[in-house]
């Protein structure tokens, strides 16, 4: 079985966060997303996010592509996880391009295109732009 693994914060879910989860879906036979926890999106700069841990879960789940979900809470999990559940491909979106080519050592690392005109940065702004 081929294992894949993504990460993300996942506010405000839209396409783009779909499209990113079926993709790594189709490059192999169970996928697990990691949601980064509030502690740890603030640890990493992160402060503006809209949806609750547990929402942000919730929207994932709701896809249906997630075999599995987990919760990314401290630097370095990354290894941890990849080598707890023995993961053969580590997938981001393209706007990482490099950041992460550290985890080649222990498994394939794929960049997946973005999706054209959707980000979550967008959205906020244009939700601020409405108020």
């Amino acid at each position: 079985m081929k294992k894949v693994i993504t990460y993300g914060t996942y506010d405000l879910f839209h396409k783009g966060h779909y499209n990113l989860l079926k993709h790594a879906k189709e490059l192999g036979d169970y996928l697990i997303v990691a949601v980064t926890s509030d502690a740890f999106d603030k640890a990493r700069g992160k402060l503006n996010v809209k949806d609750s841990l547990v929402q942000r879960i919730k929207n994932v789940e709701n896809t249906g592509l997630a075999d599995e979900i987990i919760v990314e809470e401290y630097f370095g999990q990354k290894i941890d996880d990849i080598k707890k559940h023995d993961i053969d491909v580590f997938v981001m979106g393209d706007d990482w391009e490099g950041k992460f080519d550290y985890l080649k050592e222990y498994c394939e690392v794929v960049y997946l295109p973005r999706t054209k005109g959707i980000s979550t940065t967008k959205i906020k702004d244009d939700l601020k732009d409405k108020l």
